[in-house]
């Protein structure tokens, strides 16, 4: 096993980090009921924005975990103030022209109905997997990620929307229309078939020809480079995977977790959080990506549910050994420090070989924060999923 030195997270530690995130996010209520928290912060502060980035619903979500976790009724009555935010988003069509809207409807609304049976929760995450499955092509069989829907340059996904497809899972649930379930398995597979490369390392986005929908070509946006592998990317991979797995089960989603989580490993710093990049490891001069490591945490965790328990027991220490990592060394743990939960993630840092704006790099970000807290809530209770 790799990195069999490394300490693993305890019962006490899980509870107090939870704890403090749940006083941290009740400390935060004042500011960010009626505003959101930004993508990242600024010298380690949030700021606080209208509900109209793709990431609006990280917070939400936290304020839901933090519920879940304590039982206070400020949360709920605040979780409820966000979820009608969101119906007022989707019925208005604020920017939510692209494939987003898992990040943002799952962990507010679906979160909210399955916690509290918000009608205004089920009713937004609805409306929410229509505005998603309206960004579908036969013509390749997939989900369009972002970009004017007739233009070839913008053909083609990213592996970020394996997350967003459990939105449509639960919909047909809902409805009863198999519509939305249809459209997700053929993203999955169109996705895995094409975006995992020979070394189980992974694309960030692959283009598909606009009249045949032919596969074209791998390439990144947020990567150091088109061949290597984004952090966050692969540990999207790892997560979806887990997530395609629950969801279809099929038998070789269960092999292609079990290689990239490898890739992802083999390609670790000594303490187990990588950079920004899986390219670069220590020594390099390069910004590290925590929130990357809570979300292949939390994709560990969803799998070992359905491993054989020889594998599942691997695959729960090596989550605890993160999350320990996590904790000791990038956890706020006080206030005066930061406003978020976790420090050093980086959201977009751009390169000469990419196309990324360079931004909130070296600061918290809204997803670090939210999986991190995942992570924790996954090992302390058995726990019912948002996505």
């Amino acid at each position: 096993m790799l990195y069999e030195n490394m300490p693993m997270i305890t019962d006490r530690e899980v509870n107090e980090a939870l704890r403090f995130c749940a006083e941290q996010i009740i400390r935060n209520l004042p500011e960010f009921t009626y505003k959101f928290q930004n993508a990242y912060s600024e010298n380690n502060f949030y700021k606080p924005i209208e509900n109209n980035d793709w990431t609006t619903g990280f917070w939400t979500g936290e304020i839901w975990l933090a519920y879940e976790y304590c039982g206070d009724e400020r949360l709920k009555r605040v979780g409820e103030i966000q979820i009608e935010s969101f119906l007022h988003r989707i019925d208005e069509k604020i920017v939510v022209d692209h494939h987003d809207m898992g990040f943002l409807y799952s962990p507010s609304c679906v979160a909210g109905y399955k916690l509290i049976g918000s009608k205004a929760g089920r009713e937004a995450a609805i409306k929410a997997a229509d505005q998603l499955i309206s960004r579908y092509h036969p013509v390749g069989e997939f989900i369009q990620a972002w970009g004017a829907m007739d233009a070839p340059e913008n053909y083609r996904l990213i592996i970020d929307c394996l997350l967003n497809l459990p939105l449509l899972y639960w919909a047909s649930e809902e409805t009863g229309d198999n519509k939305y379930r249809n459209i997700a398995e053929k993203h999955i597979h169109t996705t895995i078939k094409n975006i995992i490369r020979e070394d189980y390392s992974t694309w960030h986005t692959f283009f598909f020809d606009m009249k045949t929908g032919a596969p074209d070509h791998g390439a990144t946006c947020q990567g150091y480079r088109d061949g290597s592998a984004w952090a966050r990317g692969q540990a999207w991979g790892i997560y979806g995977s887990a997530l395609a797995y629950k969801y279809t089960g099929r038998k070789e989603y269960m092999n292609i977790f079990k290689n990239v989580t490898g890739y992802f490993l083999e390609h670790l710093p000594k303490d187990m959080v990588p950079f920004w990049d899986l390219e670069f490891t220590d020594g390099d001069d390069q910004p590290r990506d925590s929130s990357s490591a809570s979300i292949a945490a939390c994709g560990m965790l969803e799998m070992i549910k359905y491993m054989e328990k020889e594998d599942a027991a691997i695959y729960k220490k090596y989550a605890m050994k993160l999350m320990k990592s996590l904790y000791d060394n990038y956890a706020v743990k006080d206030e005066r420090v930061s406003n978020g939960l976790v420090l050093h993630s980086t959201y977009s840092n751009h390169s000469p070989y990419n196309t990324c704006h360079h931004c909130g790099v070296d600061e918290c970000n809204s997803w670090g924060d939210y999986f991190y807290m995942e992570a924790l809530t996954r090992l302390q209770k058995d726990w019912v999923l948002y996505w």
